[in-house]
């Protein structure tokens, strides 16, 4: 308990990790006004579906620049773009919520710039990933291989703060494993998307991210390679 009546009783977000969200919200603003005739005219209905054939990561975009080795800067901004994206106002506001939350978590351990490139590496890495291993030709869209990032560096926490205390790190993984269920039943009920596979691709971005960017990551990094 501290006594100075100045501090917070409720730790600070992440500046950039608000700043992502209000972009976000921003975006979906314009898409939902604009689809319920408030703005932009009768052409305001198709703006969600032209913004994600104009930002979204495009598979079938991305498997020409690789088999051609062609990559227009217009076409590797979709890597990040897309997250900004998304198919409805409820898919925005719960990416949201949980980038907010976890971001509020991470960034209380990490630098503000280690924030910045978890949830940006993730979310590239995780398209990356989605592009390669799958022919798919649809559109990734949304902020959720973003947020399964946070969720690698909030494991990576996690699994630090166990070891630490002798306690098996393995529960530093249970989240995410609760989280890959409820996307099992969800897919068997609902029909599965293959979006997954960027937001199990976002996670292990992020945790692995974690190990260099953390506050004395590299260090720590560099004398496991050592003793290896």
């Amino acid at each position: 308990m501290s006594s100075d009546p100045n501090i917070s009783p409720v730790n600070p977000i992440n500046p950039l990790v608000v700043v992502f969200f209000l972009v976000m919200l921003a975006v979906e603003m314009a898409f939902t006004l604009g689809n319920q005739g408030f703005i932009g005219g009768p052409q305001a209905v198709g703006w969600r579906a032209g913004a994600v054939q104009d930002y979204g990561f495009s598979g079938s975009v991305f498997d020409w620049m690789w088999q051609n080795n062609r990559w227009p800067a217009e076409h590797l901004l979709r890597f990040v773009s897309y997250l900004f994206v998304h198919g409805s106002f409820v898919h925005m506001l719960v990416a949201g919520v949980m980038l907010l939350a976890l971001g509020k978590f991470v960034g209380e351990v990490f630098a503000w710039w280690a924030v910045t490139i978890v949830v940006l590496g993730s979310g590239a890495g995780g398209a990356l990933i989605w592009g390669i291993l799958l022919n798919d030709n649809s559109y990734l869209y949304g902020a959720f291989p973003a947020v399964y990032g946070l969720i690698g560096a909030f494991s990576y926490v996690l699994w630090l703060r166990l070891g630490q205390s002798g306690d098996n790190q393995w529960r530093a993984f249970t989240l995410i494993g609760f989280l890959m269920l409820i996307q099992l039943v969800f897919g068997v009920l609902f029909g599965a998307r293959t979006d997954w596979l960027a937001d199990v691709g976002g996670f292990a971005c992020g945790f692995l991210l974690s190990f260099v960017v953390s506050p004395g990551g590299w260090r720590r990094l560099r004398q496991r390679l050592r003793h290896e």
